[in-house]
């Protein structure tokens, strides 16, 4: 792989994780159009996929702590208690059709027919989100029932061209939560999800060579940046109830992956 295509499928990784355009969907057609698709080419998925890990790790630090010291005293301070079992709750669908269905995934991970039409029901996804009115601005409390909800989307979407972050975010709106929470809950539900994910796929770390090296930090450090960039820009446009935006985007990209692809 060379440089400028490791930045570029690096940048193309960190924005697409987190903004709701799939970052599998356009990682299979801009690794089918670069040439670099295939399995040979899955540990390198797997580092930029850790360097977007990193850039929530990062944003959502004072979180994180809150809600790993709640866990260990009594202080309970924004409900972090009550965020970690939801986390849990709603990584447990999501395990579960990872597991299930993980060779039929792999199976059409290299269709991009499929990718560009998938592409086009996230844009449907997210213009219904947006259209969605909230009592009062939406609930601020997690739910079990909301919480399953979310991570069976965050599950279906291992579908590539289905966009993970959109598909949460979308889903906690659909259930009446606000917003703000929605896009929060589902940025901290990726972190389970992408470790779990990254773990599986570890092997071939080991097998990474001295001259792969450059190219494979390079990816890992713009996925990072780009990663953390995207994160800000989305909490922005959620809160602003403008996801339709981003489905503009998304049909122009399925209508022209389905006609030249």
């Amino acid at each position: 792989m060379t440089i400028t295509a490791a930045l570029l499928l690096g940048l193309l990784q960190g924005l697409t994780e987190f903004l709701p355009v799939s970052s599998s969907g356009h990682l299979v057609l801009a690794q089918h159009i670069l040439g670099y698709a295939g399995a040979e080419y899955l540990t390198f998925d797997v580092i930029v996929h850790l360097g977007t890990l990193l850039a929530v790790f990062i944003y959502f630090r004072r979180d994180l702590i809150t809600i790993a010291t709640s866990a260990v005293t009594q202080k309970d301070e924004s409900q972090g208690r009550r965020w970690i079992t939801m986390i849990i709750i709603g990584t447990i669908p999501t395990v579960i059709i990872g597991l299930g269905f993980e060779d039929w995934f792999k199976s059409i991970f290299g269709n991009p027919k499929l990718v560009a039409g998938m592409l086009l029901l996230t844009a449907l996804i997210l213009l219904l989100a947006d259209r969605r009115k909230l009592k009062g601005g939406g609930r601020s409390r997690l739910t079990v029932p909301s919480s399953l909800l979310i991570g069976t989307a965050q599950g279906l979407a291992i579908i590539p061209g289905i966009s993970r972050s959109g598909s949460t975010i979308a889903t906690a709106i659909f259930t009446g939560l606000d917003p703000a929470i929605a896009a929060r809950f589902s940025f901290l539900l990726s972190i389970p999800a992408i470790l779990g994910a990254s773990v599986l796929e570890m092997g071939g770390i080991s097998g990474i060579t001295a001259q792969q090296l450059p190219a494979y930090l390079l990816g890992f450090s713009a996925s990072f940046i780009s990663g953390y960039i995207a994160i800000d820009l989305l909490l922005k446009l959620v809160i602003k109830r403008r996801l339709w935006s981003f489905s503009i985007y998304l049909a122009i990209v399925g209508v022209l992956g389905l006609i030249l692809i």
